[in-house]
């Protein structure tokens, strides 16, 4: 009997010590707004996606350094979609409806972001995209801090065409076999069409994600140049880029020869090649860590110190590049709308974005637009040089406004008032 009380006994002090302890967690989770962070640390996307994982960390610290937002702590929780695109709407509901997070900074590929759509839309989250894309889509629920079609690939080609970017005539699509690929070349197709591009002057070739095998491709591309003047526009995403640019270096294909404009390689895709045969490549961005200004100059210092302090791999080399910048925009846009909303609810956040600005590395003031959701972004078309950064040797006077609906694609006239 005297057991049983003991133990009846015991489990009542359990129970007061789990309830004091819930009610702790949850006083604690009140007083942090969390942040979910959605990007793949492993598969084939973790080459390009880590790193935003890593700055948005970083930027969340720089937040709540300064006094966090509304008086309260950012919180991120980190999730590994691992290159997966269904597990990426998987890995999206549960930050939305388990751990209960007021915004997610997170994919890098249009699959993956076309994936998790249906979730924000059907619990009415935000999600802030930091990557270039192919536009064709303007969500009530997504913040796109990256680059839509004509702030990237238009001024891209348009360069190659011209006499400094080379009088290219002949050109070839090279992508990863999925959605932004496909898309944005149809948008090129029709571009390179209306400039008098005959069909049969255009070539277009997709590979799997993961490919690693481009000996036949660079060769074939060799024997298309012949026919006269030849640019490569490469939407070629993740590690595969890495055994393409060797390729490249291998077969002794010079951009002087034909050069190769990207669309997703940047400073950190290149950390992991010799550069020195890649040497006047091209790659169309909307910042190069290169660029010099003041603003830019203690971005990289922050991001440096932070690899360092937080014991990144390789954190005496590390680089920033374009997504990063977005992301960190992205991130102080969003806790701006917050305070100008006193509130994280997605509708009141998404009326407080509209018109926001911020001061960003790439030297302007960004403004995210009043209607489409996209950011008004300057473009710069860059160099490959031997130390793996980028001479700029084309930009716009100033920030661009996004077209998110190509008006190459017939049907989206009446859609740019966006």
């Amino acid at each position: 009997m005297q057991n049983r009380r003991h133990f009846i006994g015991t489990l009542s002090r359990i129970a007061a010590a789990t309830a004091l302890l819930a009610a702790g967690t949850q006083a604690y989770a009140a007083d942090t707004i969390k942040i979910g962070i959605l990007h793949s640390l492993s598969g084939t996307m973790a080459i390009s996606e880590t790193s935003l994982k890593d700055v948005a960390l970083m930027t969340i610290d720089e937040i709540n350094a300064k006094g966090g937002v509304m008086g309260k702590k950012l919180e991120a929780v980190v999730v590994d979609p691992a290159s997966n695109w269904p597990l990426f709407a998987e890995k999206a509901r549960g930050l939305i409806a388990q751990d209960k997070v007021s915004v997610v900074f997170g994919c890098w590929t249009s699959v993956s972001r076309k994936s998790v759509l249906p979730v924000f839309k059907e619990l009415n989250s935000l999600l802030f995209y930091p990557v270039q894309y192919e536009g064709e889509e303007l969500e009530k629920n997504v913040f796109y801090t990256g680059a839509a079609p004509n702030q990237q690939a238009i001024p891209a080609v348009e360069y190659l065409m011209s006499k400094d970017g080379g009088g290219a005539k002949r050109f070839v699509l090279l992508g990863t076999d999925y959605v932004y690929p496909r898309t944005t070349n149809k948008i090129l197709r029709a571009f390179l069409k209306s400039k008098g591009v005959k069909d049969s002057d255009i070539d277009e070739v997709y590979t799997p994600f993961g490919h690693s095998d481009y000996q036949t491709i660079v060769a074939n591309i060799k024997k298309f140049a012949a026919g006269g003047k030849t640019a490569v526009i490469s939407t070629i995403n993740g590690d595969s880029n890495v055994p393409f640019y060797k390729e490249l270096g291998n077969a002794g294909l010079k951009a002087t020869d034909v050069p190769v404009v990207a669309f997703s390689v940047g400073e950190e895709e290149l950390r992991g090649v010799d550069t020195k045969p890649l040497v006047g490549h091209l790659a169309a961005w909307n910042y190069f860590e290169s660029i010099k200004n003041p603003v830019n100059a203690e971005f990289i210092k922050k991001w440096k110190a932070y690899a360092v302090a937080k014991k990144l791999p390789n954190a005496a080399t590390v680089v920033t590049n374009d997504p990063m910048e977005a992301t960190y925009v992205g991130i102080h846009m969003w806790a701006q709308a917050v305070e100008k909303a006193k509130s994280t609810d997605t509708d009141k956040v998404i009326a407080a974005m509209a018109g926001q600005t911020y001061k960003a590395p790439d030297g302007f003031t960004l403004t995210m637009d009043a209607t489409n959701h996209h950011l008004h972004k300057p473009v710069f078309i860059g160099e490959i040089r031997p130390d793996g950064q980028f001479n700029v040797v084309w930009k716009t006077p100033g920030p661009v406004r996004a077209n998110p609906w190509s008006p190459y694609i017939p049907g989206n006239e009446g859609k740019q008032k966006l």
